[in-house]
């Protein structure tokens, strides 16, 4: 882990949204593909997904998408996003990671536990009760991660290539 540093969570303008947004489908697009479904299948639910949730290019007024930023000293730098919000309609209040990343450069130094527990504070400041997430099987980093602030299991699946 680097120095002292702090971390907080920058709402993304509109404008950072509109930016981010098709890039972040891309990548959750390859994620299921690295998880074992077609191209097909994979680039089909990114694009539902995202529609979903990101309808004219903004997120969802109940979603909340920030940038991590970190600060060291040397002032303030956006090493990562955060996205969260509520899984479902059926119940607003069960929240979920949708996604959080952090830049290659910046990983391994604490910045994604912090804004976990940053995305925990907010979630819970807007009434969230639970807070859900979905770890692809071949993230190992953060099954341990998330293990270690206190995430457990819900579900399982498992696939065997024949």
């Amino acid at each position: 882990m680097a120095g002292p540093f702090t971390v907080s969570l920058r709402p993304m303008d509109a404008d950072r949204v509109t930016e981010w947004a098709p890039g972040n489908e891309a990548d959750y697009r390859e994620s299921r593909i690295q998880a074992g479904e077609s191209e097909a299948v994979a680039a089909a639910k990114a694009h539902e997904s995202f529609e979903k949730f990101f309808p004219n290019g903004q997120a969802l007024p109940t979603h909340r998408v920030f940038d991590i930023v970190a600060d060291a000293g040397e002032g303030p730098e956006a090493v990562g996003y955060l996205w969260i919000g509520p899984q479902d309609d059926a119940d607003p209040l069960a929240w979920w990671v949708w996604d959080v990343e952090i830049v290659e450069s910046h990983r391994c130094r604490g910045h994604a536990r912090a804004a976990m527990l940053l995305g925990e504070d907010v979630a819970r400041s807007l009434g969230a009760t639970s807070l859900g997430l979905n770890v692809f099987g071949f993230n190992t980093g953060a099954h341990d991660l998330y293990e270690s602030l206190g995430y457990a299991p819900t579900a399982i699946q498992m696939k065997k290539a024949l």
